[in-house]
């Protein structure tokens, strides 16, 4: 299983010459699901072309576990690679691939792990549900948010995390300013309107919103427990001796969990709305991206105490964005656990250590136990 998920490209990125279909993954995993016994949906994700989401189900009722995991990766720097990127190589007690740990792998140890399992004895639903695009827009998790389902009560996102559960991470919002002056040589600053001088009031502005930002939340449970707000790309002007008449300024912003995306732009369109009254300047503002919610699931959830105790680890908290704040908003409450390492995702030589494999199933097997059978 392994080898065919990885032999099956299925990149999605926002730039058109990488973005690829993930039918092929859907589609094997579809047949492994029905041969398993699961009731298999392929559903298309609307206005993407090419993008499929699966549930598949089996046993019904209101409650049950739900196993989630996304079927894409990354783009990737094949000329960085060591061996072939869509051909599993086994070295060194990994296998290397490119989803290996990020995250196609984890489909099959979940469906290696429920082998031979009586699906007539579930007492409780289990699903496995597989999503597209995950690593660019986000589209296939906000396309079952918007089917207004009950999918289950408990889930699992297998994202690589080293089988540490986590139950919270922060968000991230992507925002590009544009300020807009006026042209001119610049012999004479009377002969334009210099976009970049205001640009740096737009810059200043945001640093002293971050340092706000910094005292008024606080989480000491992040390893960097303040929100974070990063000016990550600038472009303005075309020559030294011109007047500069645009400039746009791209950052991102990761607030904590119980900070909301929509209040901070609003807050965010407020003191713009200050520098515009000062200034006569255009200055707007655009999400790059719709953006992703942070996540928490309480402490004492039944997902939450449940892998604490399979994994020994308490709960902890990440950086990185999932789709834990979609499938939270469907009802469940969710954690994020998976074999692998962070640490290996989005880079050359992608790999899952072998020695994670057995502790993974053994997690996923107590699970289905605790949450389908019992």
């Amino acid at each position: 299983m392994m080898q065919q998920l990885i032999a099956a490209p299925s990149v999605s990125s926002v730039s058109p010459e990488w973005d690829q279909s993930n039918r092929q993954v859907i589609e094997r995993l579809a047949d492994w699901c029905r041969d398993a016994g699961f009731e298999v949906e392929i559903l298309p994700v609307p206005g993407q072309s090419g993008k499929f989401n699966l549930i598949a189900s089996a046993g019904s009722g209101p409650d049950g576990l739900v196993l989630s995991g996304h079927t894409d990766t990354v783009p990737f720097d094949e000329h960085l690679w060591q061996s072939d990127p869509f051909s599993l190589t086994e070295r060194n007690d990994r296998w290397y691939g490119l989803g290996t740990a990020d995250m196609k792998g984890f489909f099959a140890v979940v469906l290696e792990a429920i082998r031979g399992l009586d699906l007539s004895r579930l007492r409780h639903p289990l699903v496995l549900l597989a999503t597209a695009d995950e690593e660019s827009s986000m589209c296939g998790a906000r396309a079952l948010l918007d089917l207004h389902r009950q999918l289950g009560r408990h889930a699992v996102i297998g994202e690589p995390t080293g089988l540490r559960p986590i139950r919270m991470h922060k968000g991230i919002a992507m925002e590009a300013i544009r300020v807009t002056g006026r042209s001119g040589h610049s012999s004479n600053p009377q002969l334009g309107n210099n976009a970049l001088e205001g640009m740096h009031r737009v810059m200043g502005e945001l640093l002293v919103w971050r340092e706000e930002l910094r005292a008024r939340h606080r989480n000491p449970l992040f390893e960097v427990e303040v929100p974070t707000l990063n000016l990550g790309h600038v472009h303005g002007g075309d020559n030294p001796n011109r007047i500069c008449g645009e400039c746009e300024l791209h950052f991102d912003l990761r607030p904590l969990p119980g900070m909301s995306l929509q209040a901070l732009r609003e807050e965010l369109e407020m003191r713009l709305d200050r520098l515009r009254a000062e200034s006569t300047l255009d200055i707007q503002h655009r999400p790059l991206f719709e953006g992703i919610p942070a996540m928490e699931t309480p402490a004492n959830a039944a997902i939450v105490e449940s892998v604490e105790a399979l994994t020994g680890h308490t709960a902890g908290a990440v950086a990185f964005g999932t789709e834990g704040p979609f499938l939270n908003a469907m009802g469940m409450e969710t954690v994020i656990l998976g074999p692998g390492s962070i640490d290996q995702a989005h880079q050359p030589d992608e790999y899952l250590a072998l020695d994670q494999l057995e502790p993974a199933m053994a997690i996923i097997r107590g699970l289905v136990k605790r949450f389908c059978l019992d």
